[in-house]
């Protein structure tokens, strides 16, 4: 255990941090920093210098989007733990962390529910055309936009972390055949969930909506691409709430502007990482088929409170010398801090 009385610095640089999880910190031995980000940004949108600045004597930080790198961590070497708000961790060097003795965690658990409930309303919103109608409404009209159920559709999902088990436990209520694309598979909870496992063509040939939950690696960026898209049905949705780099966003541009797909729900982008895809995004939020979102997704209230506790309880813990659950843990270099 650590010393248990000692006060410990920690920055916040998320916005909507709410005061329970505050109050937690400070109940149990923690100055809390809010920093106060410039209007209309994030801090993964920050230079390095200023989030050094900001973090100079912190031994904890509670992060967004921010990249977490080896000389940002270098030259911080009193920071303990780096605690994302979040599920992501592929802007954290985890490779550094762990050399340097640091520990990273993410806030497992926290927004399932909340990114799921996103995901089947993107599915709702696209096949019953709800921007389209209201468009209709707001010029004096009363065209009614023909639409398509969600109920006992083929729904595709790629990927079956704890959000993909989230959205196919939601599907079972639209008596939707739902089929998983992932890396393991495990015959029981297929069964208790009601889904089947399929190779990948299958599922793309066969979704009339297709999900994606996958993290992003090597073997998974621009999974969606022009060859991919060719394979599924010219009435199908793509919803992408999980990572951008998933989709080849130029690719599903030019196959929405053919007609090639129905349309695509998309809650991240390519433009989060790459600024040149700027006017890709753009054009593809301008379509009356896409329902856009800036990677809101987990942002509720009852989300962010979950995520807010989640993460502020393992600064706690590694703070105080113990181990953050085990599902929240991504690096631990703490046996080489102390070797």
């Amino acid at each position: 255990m650590g010393d248990l009385t000692r006060r410990h610095e920690v920055v916040v640089t998320q916005r909507f941090f709410d005061e329970a999880a505050m109050a937690y910190l400070r109940d149990h031995n923690c100055n809390v920093t809010i920093a106060e980000l410039p209007p209309g940004k994030a801090d993964g949108d920050l230079p390095e210098a200023m989030l050094r600045e900001w973090l100079q004597g912190a031994a904890g930080w509670i992060v967004g989007h921010a990249r977490v790198t080896r000389d940002l961590l270098t030259a911080l070497p009193q920071l303990k733990i780096v605690s994302r708000r979040g599920v992501g961790y592929e802007r954290v060097d985890v490779a550094a962390i762990r050399e340097l003795g640091r520990v990273a965690t993410i806030a497992a658990g926290g927004n399932d529910a909340t990114v799921a409930d996103q995901t089947i309303g993107m599915m709702l919103a696209l096949g019953r055309r709800f921007r389209e109608g209201q468009a209709a409404v707001a010029r004096g009209s009363w065209a009614i936009p023909l639409g398509t159920d969600l109920y006992r559709k083929t729904v595709g999902v790629i990927g079956l972390g704890r959000i993909g088990r989230s959205v196919v436990k939601r599907l079972s209520a639209f008596d939707c055949k739902v089929l998983v694309n992932a890396p393991r598979q495990d015959a029981d909870l297929a069964v208790q969930l009601g889904f089947e496992y399929a190779d990948l063509q299958t599922v793309l040939s066969q979704s009339d909506y297709l999900t994606l939950h996958a993290p992003l690696t090597p073997q998974t960026r621009f999974l969606i691409r022009e060859e991919t898209i060719r394979s599924m049905k010219p009435t199908a949705f793509i919803i992408n709430t999980a990572r951008g780099g998933l989709v080849e966003d130029r690719d599903l541009l030019q196959a929405l502007e053919n007609q090639r797909l129905a349309g695509a729900g998309l809650d991240v982008f390519m433009s989060e990482s790459d600024p040149s895809y700027q006017s890709v995004t753009q054009a593809l939020a301008s379509l009356p088929n896409v329902i856009a979102q800036p990677h809101s997704g987990a942002s509720t209230r009852e989300g962010l409170d979950r995520t807010n506790m989640i993460a502020a309880r393992c600064v706690v813990d590694v703070l105080h010398g113990v181990d953050p659950p085990r599902e929240c843990i991504v690096a631990d270099g703490r046996a080489v801090r102390t070797a």
